[in-house]
């Protein structure tokens, strides 16, 4: 486990001084590294020891500079988030991940947290509330916001009725990720480049998909999709 905000060091006066938090950002969006760079510059207990735009960049980034966090984005061209959360914490189980994304937490952050993260937080949150995460994380602890804490609670506790009779739910996260980008509007074509799978296998992911949310056609199932990807945008 990682020890960031614990470790300490010396400095001229003799005085023990706290370690700064060293983090990775992996971002495919150049604004949104930027940006973070501008939030975190003037924290002094954090620092950035590299800025990337892949989840392979961020391995190699990871793998040089050992940082304490990783932030990442959970969307990023051709490849599964889910997947590259794996990887990591796989590769490098010391660094505590937290996924800063743009989707609703209600339906991502508890995969996140099943595929190796530590936290979890939306991108339209107050800039406090990101640099709160990155610490809490670095301490080892899991960061959530607290309405999806409660959720998670309420759900292992038998007490949340709606979480649990969500069909969007019961999607596996690759059909999860197939069901988004229909409703992007994207045909299985387009999906199955994007995912650099099949065609075969976006179809039968789409079957799956129907069933589970009880649908009976191709065109209702986009409508469905779409709709549900408006939602996402307003919630």
């Amino acid at each position: 486990m990682s020890t960031a905000m614990a470790s300490t060091k010396t400095n001229t006066n003799g005085k023990a001084t706290q370690r700064r938090i060293r983090i990775t950002i992996a971002d495919d969006h150049a604004i949104v590294r930027q940006g973070l760079r501008h939030l975190i510059e003037d924290e002094g207990d954090i620092e950035i020891c590299a800025d990337v735009e892949s989840p392979d960049e961020a391995l190699d980034a990871i793998k040089q500079f050992n940082p304490d966090v990783a932030v990442m984005d959970l969307t990023f061209e051709g490849v599964s988030g889910f997947g590259a959360l794996r990887d990591i914490k796989t590769r490098h189980p010391n660094v505590h991940i937290l996924v800063l994304s743009m989707h609703d937490e209600g339906y991502y952050a508890e995969r996140c947290l099943r595929n190796g993260a530590a936290g979890y937080i939306m991108k339209q949150e107050a800039p406090d509330q990101i640099i709160k995460a990155i610490r809490k994380v670095a301490r080892g602890q899991i960061y959530l916001s607290e309405r999806m804490a409660s959720r998670l609670l309420d759900t292992f506790l038998g007490r949340d009725a709606d979480s649990m009779g969500s069909p969007v739910e019961s999607l596996t996260d690759r059909e999860l990720q197939v069901f988004e980008l229909l409703g992007q509007g994207l045909g299985s074509r387009k999906v199955a480049e994007r995912l650099h799978l099949s065609i075969k296998t976006i179809e039968s992911h789409r079957a799956n998909i129907m069933a589970k949310l009880k649908i009976a056609d191709a065109n209702e199932l986009i409508k469905h999709a779409v709709r549900w990807v408006e939602d996402q945008k307003t919630a």
